[in-house]
């Protein structure tokens, strides 16, 4: 067999090509050995195919719904039928990444059994979170979508793991944000009643204003002021007393009934509107529901293999074995030749 060269300056291209020409034969066994072993051992019975679904979708632009449907001044970010920016898909990636979307999926699924983990052996849970994050993964596209990627061995349940995924995701959302909503309307709601109590209040009131003869103290007050002239000239004893009555009832209560009308009419101009506002984007919210998303494409099943990729599992392994076994026999001929030489 050649050896390495003497030279201080080391192998040139011809010199390395030269070497490994003449340890040709064991250099082709042992890739052509480790090609057939690779080949053998990526087969199915030994690595299980998994096939690949994915889900391809876009954030909405908006999370309330009030805002998004009641408020007539909500802008272009609001727009329900607008796509999210960058913000919105950070948000749904995080939400994926929960775990109650994790446990949800574990559960109607029974991964622990699916993935053949043992629930009494060592480790099931942080074997089942391994299985979980290698087979079902997400990501932000460069297009500021969100892909749900689910890879499975059977085709039909990683498409219907990735479609749920997508399902479970509003439903994720909405249940945070009915936690806060709910609260929010219960605050509005008191307001909105205690102000309506209020309101009713006023209106008994001005009703038993209005059972004494008391209505409208300014028009009330000119119309009996000019009866009691009138018949002040004509000398009425008995219409001089009725009026004399209605004006005391009035000089005793006007005020009190203007006071209740200025309030009631300020109150509807200025307060109610805006209390009923927030009261009907408060129970919107609280009670309605919108997807916070754009499905693009939803998951099927895949009818070819995604993983393992069998050529490259052949070609890797074969360059490997065929790099190691260079690099051995390079070494044990510069230790036969300083052996030779000492």
């Amino acid at each position: 067999m050649n050896s390495l060269s003497d030279s201080s300056n080391g192998f040139d291209a011809s010199e390395l090509v030269a070497f490994l020409y003449a340890w040709k034969k064991p250099l082709i066994i042992v890739s052509v050995v480790a090609a057939v072993l690779s080949a053998i051992f990526s087969a199915p019975y030994f690595i299980k195919p998994k096939y690949e679904s994915k889900v391809i979708l876009f954030p909405g632009s908006t999370s309330s719904i009030s805002k998004a449907v009641l408020n007539e001044s909500a802008g272009i970010k609001n727009d329900i039928l607008q796509f999210g920016e960058e913000d919105q898909a950070d948000q749904l990636l995080q939400i994926l990444n929960s775990d109650d979307i994790k446990f949800r999926i574990i559960s109607k699924y029974d991964l622990m059994s699916h993935y053949d983990i043992d629930p009494n052996g060592s480790y099931p849970k942080t074997k089942l979170n391994k299985e979980y994050d290698d087979n079902i993964s997400y990501r932000r596209t460069e297009f500021l979508s969100i892909e749900i990627r689910v890879l499975d061995t059977d085709p039909d349940t990683a498409a219907m793991i990735a479609n749920d995924i997508s399902n479970l995701l509003d439903t994720a959302k909405n249940r945070m944000q009915k936690e806060i909503a709910v609260k929010a309307f219960e605050i509005v709601k008191k307001e909105f009643n205690a102000l309506t109590a209020y309101i009713g209040t006023i209106r008994d009131s001005l009703k038993t204003l209005g059972m004494l003869g008391v209505h409208d103290y300014k028009s009330q007050s000119e119309v009996l002021n000019r009866q009691y002239a009138e018949v002040l000239a004509k000398n009425d004893q008995r219409a001089i007393k009725i009026l004399e009555d209605k004006l005391a009832i009035l000089a005793k209560y006007g005020s009190t009934q203007m006071s209740l009308a200025y309030s009631l009419e300020n109150i509807y101009e200025e307060v109610f509107p805006v209390i009923k506002r927030k009261y009907d984007e408060a129970r919107v919210d609280a009670t309605e529901t919108l997807p916070h998303k754009f499905v693009v494409n939803r998951a099927y099943p895949a009818e070819k293999k995604s993983y393992p990729i069998r050529w490259l599992i052949v070609v890797m392994s074969t360059l490997a074995a065929f790099l190691m076994a260079s690099v051995v026999i390079i070494v044990k001929d510069n230790l036969d030749r300083i052996t030779n030489h000492s």
